[in-house]
């Protein structure tokens, strides 16, 4: 699930400011045919809104692809309150290389807007007949908010509070770009660009894709060859003959999982809910950066599925499940083809892990003489598998969530009941950092670095369409992990155990410790102990 505050939109700006006609200079004359006779200027301080125009190649109507199709019915779950699904992004042009003029990073944001369809792209409500579409416009012209700053420091704080105001309220989907943009300038020159980002036209890849392509063409004035497919191609070859099998491949790995697991991990409420109902806990880890490297590395697995097993094996002895069911956000962007291409290519894929097969092994080898007196099956005798359970996950995470939609409600007719884990991961980083070389962190080391972790519960909601929602994210040498949840089924002290429980139990591994799999469920219980 996507990650993720609350503003005003675009226009309310600028009905709120009082504007003056907005005189070029010779430079920014250049690029003057990209704005519109709208643009307008303010006094010193006060905000700026203009507008640029674009010229794509080609306009033309599509389904949605399945990627959008599967954020759509989550936006639809959330709304109103859909603006957690907003991607904001900052991109500081004062850094390095030659300062940047608005009038080029106007024509820069008009470029971007060309070069990729997905900005151009608005949502066709449902026809009677059928689901929403997609139409890409040729022409049009994007809003831009420009406000000026008197110094640096003044200028990363108001890009940053640009990036949170924008991307508070939900978007218009189709009305609206899905892209709002704003440039922060110190004088005559942009300090920072601004990007929010609707989430039918972009993951966190492609909003990565995007900051990059825009630092190119601001710095180069060129961000190279375009991407090599498009949403409109993508979303025809989805729905062909060939992608409707691929799809159909995929869901019976979902099927085999659903059959295989409980029908959800959190089957019954605990608590009165709190109001807002979904709270947000995060835990702030050097330690545990340095933990999940060390356990990736010496059991050649990545550290993204120690912790997607770690996530996995606390749920399910919290709930007194054997086995535990999770759905992983998979980025999908294996193909060369898609890697840079700006669309939501995300969806989720669903990882089963039977706990008690692990234990069964243990005794196996046991028995067997192989090993002796190793007892319970311990946390990274799970490892294997999970690999394994990971690798079938990420194949069977491109379908047609419509398609997904008919197998749960068979499923859920057969079993009288729902059939759906509640119970999802994302790992937000782009690319894990390479284990760092040199020894592995001794005990002592991960007890000093712990001294360091932080927690809070900094966010909450009215409204997630989900139970156990986990993010994994950076924060310089540390791992940021944060967990949103439905406090009827998880209240605030238990998120708060979940995340202190993930420390212990990775960091207790790579210290050589490993916990025994059955003793989890008491780890949870005594991992908050007295911290504050």
């Amino acid at each position: 699930m996507a990650e993720p505050a609350v503003a005003e939109p675009i226009a309310t700006l600028a009905e709120q400011t009082t504007f003056a006609e907005k005189t070029f200079s010779a430079e920014q004359a250049t690029s003057a045919e990209r704005t519109t006779s709208a643009e307008r200027t303010s006094s010193a301080g006060e905000t700026i809104s203009t507008e640029v125009s674009f010229r794509g190649e080609r306009s033309g109507t599509a389904p949605l692809t399945w990627g959008q199709r599967a954020i759509w019915h989550a936006i639809r779950r959330t709304a109103p309150n859909d603006h957690y699904f907003n991607i904001g992004r900052v991109l500081p042009l004062a850094d390095r290389g030659r300062p940047a003029t608005v009038a080029a990073t106007l024509d820069a944001l008009a470029r971007l807007v060309e070069r990729h369809e997905a900005l151009r792209t608005r949502l066709v409500p449902a026809a009677a007949d059928g689901g929403p579409s997609q139409w890409l416009a040729d022409t049009g012209s994007l809003p831009v908010t420009i406000a000026p700053a008197t110094g640096l420091p003044e200028a990363a704080a108001e890009a940053e509070a640009l990036r949170d105001r924008l991307s508070a309220t939900r978007f218009d989907y189709p009305a609206e770009w899905p892209l709002r943009a704003a440039l922060v300038t110190v004088g005559d020159r942009v300090t920072h660009a601004v990007l929010v980002l609707c989430h039918l036209a972009a993951d966190g890849h492609a909003a990565e894709v995007l900051v990059r392509d825009l630092r190119l063409l601001v710095r180069r004035g060129s961000a190279g060859r375009p991407p090599a497919t498009t949403p409109l191609d993508l979303a025809r070859g989805q729905h062909a003959e060939a992608g409707r099998r691929r799809g159909a491949a995929a869901l019976a790995h979902w099927e085999a999982g659903f059959r295989a697991a409980p029908p959800t991990m959190f089957p019954e409420p605990c608590a009165e809910p709190r109001s807002p109902r979904f709270w947000t806990g995060r835990i702030v880890s050097p330690a545990l950066a340095r933990a999940v490297a060390a356990v990736a590395a010496a059991h050649r697995v990545s550290g993204s599925t120690v912790l997607l097993t770690a996530s996995a094996a606390l749920v399910a002895a919290g709930e007194g499940h054997r086995t535990a069911a999770v759905m992983p956000i998979v980025g999908n962007r294996a193909a060369e083809a898609l890697r840079d291409l700006v669309s939501t290519l995300s969806q989720d894929g669903l990882f089963v892990l039977d706990l008690a097969a692990a234990e069964r092994n243990t005794e196996d080898r046991d028995g067997d003489g192989e090993e002796e007196g190793t007892g319970a099956a311990r946390f990274t005798d799970l490892l294997p598998a999970a690999h394994r359970a990971a690798l079938r996950a990420y194949r069977a995470a491109v379908y047609d969530p419509v398609e997904w939609d008919a197998l749960g409600e068979r499923l859920r007719t057969e079993y009288g009941r729902e059939v759906h884990p509640y119970c999802c991961f994302n790992d937000m980083r782009l690319v894990e950092r390479p284990v760092p070389e040199g020894p592995r962190p001794t005990p002592r080391e991960l007890t000093e670095a712990r001294r360091r972790t932080a927690f809070g519960f900094p966010a909450t909601q009215d409204r997630v369409a989900c139970r156990y929602c986990l993010h994994i994210t950076e924060e310089g040498d540390a791992l940021a992990v944060s967990l949103t949840a439905d406090t009827a089924y998880l209240p605030p002290e238990a998120i708060r155990a979940h995340l202190y429980a993930m420390e212990e139990l990775i960091v207790t591994s790579a210290a050589g410790s490993p916990p025994p799999v059955p003793d989890l469920r008491a780890l949870l219980e005594s991992a908050a102990g007295d911290r504050s």
